[in-house]
């Protein structure tokens, strides 16, 4: 009898552990547009506001006035790494290897692009080529610097084109061993149901390298457009996306690095609840 009492104690606690399983694994990471309307008035005390909130990972770069040494000792100084940095489309097209540069000199491993230039609202296919070449040739230059340069959606990019979308057209065209991608979930969304973040990550799989982790408010159909009110991005778990589907497939897409971004203009109040609800998952 105490033998099968101990096998049913074993079996219950291994359940327990199983049940407790976590999704969300990773380090907390954020991207600097967060704190857009602090950084101005400090760097530091910005960067101390990161820190209390627990953030480890930062996704950004040197403020205005700063070299890129500067920041990054700033951030280490308070345990916070940059294992992802931005550049503008024009950056990644004039001068690529001064993007691999300043993404060294960070101590970064990903360079992230998050717009592609078209005219007003009017994203056309001859946007998506140009975007493909030059995707192609920049992220060569990154990838032959040891970085991974990665492409983040912004909605406009899953109007309709032939079978798919030029979100599609873009993936299948740029070369795999150059060019990588982040999701953003509030603007894969806001891409107007073309694609759910979902299956976009079943599709494309390990193509994701990189997720920023932000909520579209219930109810707001997005129009494909790349810009929505700063109110309609909400705490996670309150809105539209259903994060334990997308991060059990984001873990199997392989994704290392999360960064919370909050467009709303809450963003003290509004980032621990989200810091929270990423724990509790």
């Amino acid at each position: 009898m105490k033998t099968k009492i101990f096998l049913f104690s074993l079996v219950c606690v291994a359940f327990s552990g199983f049940a407790q399983k976590k999704l969300y694994t990773y380090p907390l990471g954020v991207q600097a547009y967060t704190f857009r309307n602090h950084f101005p008035k400090g760097v530091e005390q910005t960067l101390d506001i990161i820190q209390k909130m627990g953030f480890t990972e930062l996704e950004g770069g040197p403020q205005k006035g700063q070299t890129a040494e500067e920041f990054k000792k700033m951030c280490n100084d308070r345990g916070i790494s940059i294992p992802s940095t931005g550049c503008s489309f024009e950056e990644l097209q004039k001068n690529p290897q001064a993007v691999a540069d300043k993404a060294k000199a960070l101590g970064a491993k990903y360079v992230m692009c998050a717009w592609i230039p078209h005219k007003g609202n009017d994203f056309t296919l001859e946007d998506t080529k140009k975007a493909v070449e030059v995707f192609n040739a920049g992220g060569k230059v990154l990838a032959d610097n040891g970085l991974i340069f990665c492409y983040h959606d912004h909605g406009y990019e899953f109007r309709p084109h032939e079978k798919g979308t030029y979100m599609d057209y873009i993936i299948q065209n740029t070369d795999a061993k150059y060019v990588s991608f982040e999701m953003d979930v509030l603007w894969t969304m806001h891409g107007g149901g073309a694609a759910t973040p979902q299956e976009l990550l079943k599709r494309y799989g390990n193509r994701w390298k990189l997720m920023h982790v932000k909520d579209l408010r219930k109810g707001v159909i997005g129009d494909k457009s790349g810009h929505e009110p700063a109110e309609n991005d909400v705490v996670l778990g309150t809105g539209q996306a259903d994060w334990k589907k997308i991060f059990k497939l984001s873990k199997k897409a392989g994704i290392q690095h999360y960064f919370i971004e909050d467009e709303s203009n809450k963003e003290l109040e509004n980032v621990p609840k989200s810091i929270e609800y990423l724990k509790s998952l």
